[in-house]
């Protein structure tokens, strides 16, 4: 990962956090992109890492801009890692359509835009990888969150099509999709955030290792698809959830 130039969306916190740190101890020139200026000039700092770019993934003048400063510092996009992402815990009658395009706007809308910001610069390049981040919930249901179910999903279909439009480019596109994994999405939408007590019940009750997967757990599986060594991987699901859905 030496140089390589890793462009990470939502990389000020959790997952897109430890992906960031992971990367930047091999040596790749990170771009950490975040709506959240605070955090993300934060995590850059500690990663000593170019200054962070600010702005919302939803907006696709935005994601075009990030590739071109990218281009600007860099002159090559090597690795695109959607990571940025936002959950609505509600059922379909309770999810007005400002919840829901909020969800889709982020999830869905951002991922295609960044996605197809960087395909021209790798394509030029004639080599690249997009790892977008999915979730078991985009292969299996689950009450309380369609709308993130539904944007899961729909990045599952993108990864899919895409990675068969760009096999030929020398473009690898995967998905990773984490089950319960501890960050702060795990309290985002609640009434009142979950205790340790709550966090241990739920993994006791429904992950076959019993417990919840650290970012750096997932991050490491993020690293692999990057690299070469999973030359051989493109459209594929790559599912981290201690088991969750193989019952």
């Amino acid at each position: 990962m030496k140089n390589k130039s890793i462009i990470i969306t939502g990389g000020a916190s959790g997952m897109g956090a430890a992906s960031a740190r992971k990367f930047a101890e091999a040596g790749a020139k990170v771009i950490i992109v975040d709506i959240n200026k605070e955090l993300a000039i934060q995590v850059a700092n500690d990663i000593n890492s170019s200054e962070p770019i600010i702005g919302d993934v939803g907006d696709s003048s935005f994601c075009d801009q990030v590739a071109k400063i990218t281009m600007e510092r860099y002159r090559k996009i090597d690795v695109l890692i959607n990571c940025a992402g936002t959950i609505f815990r509600a059922n379909a009658k309770n999810t007005s359509d400002e919840d829901w395009h909020r969800v889709m706007s982020t999830n869905v809308n951002g991922l295609f835009f960044m996605s197809r910001s960087v395909i021209g610069p790798m394509v030029k390049n004639k080599k690249g990888v997009i790892i977008n981040f999915g979730s078991i919930w985009g292969s299996v249901g689950s009450a309380g969150v369609v709308a993130y179910c539904a944007s899961k999903g729909a990045v599952h279909q993108i990864t899919r099509a895409m990675a068969l439009d760009h096999a030929k480019d020398g473009i690898r596109i995967n998905s990773v999709c984490p089950g319960e994994v501890n960050t702060p999405m795990l309290s985002t939408g609640r009434e009142s955030p979950p205790s340790k007590e709550d966090l241990q019940k739920l993994a006791d009750n429904t992950i076959p290792v019993s417990r919840l997967a650290e970012p750096e757990e997932i991050a490491n599986v993020v690293f692999f698809l990057a690299s070469d060594k999973a030359s051989y991987m493109t459209g594929s699901m790559v599912t981290v959830d201690g088991g969750f859905t193989t019952r």
